[in-house]
């Protein structure tokens, strides 16, 4: 439903046709039957009128799955429309693409309108990173292996970083990214999640409550940034001409001409204030027009409590490495130190090696084709299966945190500082963020 008219429902179907091929070999057999479950109707879903019309092509189903791929303003007048239509029944649920608000207050009102609409069981709200393979691996990695837990804490961990870093710039998303930048595109979403699969405590079980009431607790464990402590904890950027994949690129601002403050990276130190986490600090960066795209996770261990080994070797000894690649390489690598092979007169000496898994080598290995994040998404709406999706307080506590970060800024007056595209931010400032203790980013 939407509404441009597509050229009516064979126009859409011509669509979907040309978007399954791209994916797979389409078998025109399977595809006779499917097609004919196809339709389209060219309504406005914010009107009264719309609602009806809807109601006209879809009757009484026993299921009724609506997607809000729209603006968030619009989610209210089109709850209005299918309450009006009498298509908010225990049979409906509703699915809501980020973001769901710009900060606490904005959320807190659309999550109130859809709660009056449905129940919390008939809402989905999605974040597409909890529909890919290996975000859900985090879980079966932490929670499948007994070799891990036991170094899942502050006496073991010296600090975890977590990356999503992209090449693209803003593009024909200016007018909203301006609105929101980086801290509200990214972190509070996305980042949020993966900090919380990689700090969370054990679940009771793989169940929607279970796991989100698990989640919950992590944000609500975030230390709250303040002006007096923000400027020594996060890093703001905003990129500027430069060179991306040899390409030359216009900054943040050439792109539309208007002058703006906006942060297109940032970086930040985060504590959890908990017992398993007190003293890790977690590092965090996203951005924009940065050298290469890459989601990574990066549990730094510490270093061994004393060296027996001593001489040269002493020089060689690094502390052990954690790295889980989300995108676009799907592997986990454990860095472990062994002797350098080979004859020596200066005693032994040590390098580090890798134990890797190459998570599409192994999916490959399982038959099948690979899904991407929204077919699991889809399909769990389906199914009724809440546990990917994210629940109301998850939302509303990491807005709390995010807003904490967004008033603190504003406060201590923080401005982004340039970064040329193609670089990993502002080098300088986000490396010194990370810098005590010796730390480096991964990159």
């Amino acid at each position: 439903m939407g509404r441009g008219d597509l050229g009516g429902a064979e126009g859409y179907r011509k669509i979907v046709h040309d978007a399954l091929a791209k994916r797979a070999k389409i078998d025109e057999t399977v595809w006779e039957r499917f097609v004919t479950r196809l339709d389209y109707l060219a309504a406005d879903m914010t009107t009264e009128a719309g609602g009806k019309a809807l109601a006209g092509v879809v009757g009484a189903p026993s299921m009724l799955a609506v997607f809000f791929a729209v603006s968030p303003s619009l989610f209210a007048p089109i709850c209005a429309s299918l309450k009006a239509a009498g298509l908010a029944g225990p049979n409906t649920r509703l699915v809501l693409e980020k973001p769901v608000g710009r900060d606490l207050e904005s959320s807190k009102v659309i999550n109130q309108v859809v709660a009056d609409t449905v129940s919390e069981e008939q809402t989905f709200r999605i974040d597409h990173y909890l529909g890919k393979e290996t975000v859900q691996n985090l879980t079966a990695l932490r929670f499948a292996n007994t070799i891990f837990e036991p170094l899942w804490n502050n006496q073991t961990v010296d600090h975890v970083q977590i990356t999503v870093a992209e090449t693209e710039g803003v593009g024909d998303r200016w007018p909203y990214y301006d609105e929101y930048g980086a801290l509200r595109d990214m972190l509070q979403n996305h980042m949020m999640q993966l900090l919380c699969l990689v700090a969370m405590e054990p679940p009771s079980g793989f169940d929607p409550d279970a796991m989100r009431n698990e989640k919950v607790k992590v944000l609500r464990s975030l230390r709250p940034m303040t002006a007096e402590t923000v400027a020594m904890n996060s890093v703001r950027g905003q990129y500027v001409e430069g060179v991306v994949g040899g390409e030359k690129v216009r900054g943040y601002v050439e792109e539309r001409g208007d002058k703006t403050d906006t942060e297109t990276f940032v970086a930040l130190k985060a504590e959890i204030d908990n017992w398993r986490w007190a003293g890790v600090p977690f590092f965090l960066r996203t951005g924009k027009r940065l050298p290469e795209r890459r989601t990574q996770i990066i549990i730094q261990f510490k270093a061994v409590p004393y060296s027996i080994f001593g001489g040269a070797a002493e020089d060689d000894l690094v502390a052990n490495r954690l790295v889980i690649d989300l995108q676009p390489d799907e592997d986990i690598r454990l860095s472990l130190m062994n002797k350098r092979p080979g004859l020596t007169d200066t005693g032994m000496r040590l390098q580090s090696s890798p134990l890797s898994l190459s998570l599409a080598a192994s999916y490959a290995g399982a038959g099948g084709r690979r899904r991407i994040a929204y077919e699991h998404l889809l399909h769990d709406v389906f199914r009724g299966d809440r546990t990917l999706f994210v629940r109301r307080d998850e939302v509303e506590q990491a807005w709390a945190y995010v807003d904490g970060v967004a008033n603190a800024w504003k406060q201590a007056k923080m401005t982004p500082h340039s970064y040329p595209a193609g670089a990993w931010g502002p080098r300088a400032q986000s490396d010194s963020l990370i810098a005590p203790g010796g730390r480096k980013w991964g990159a």
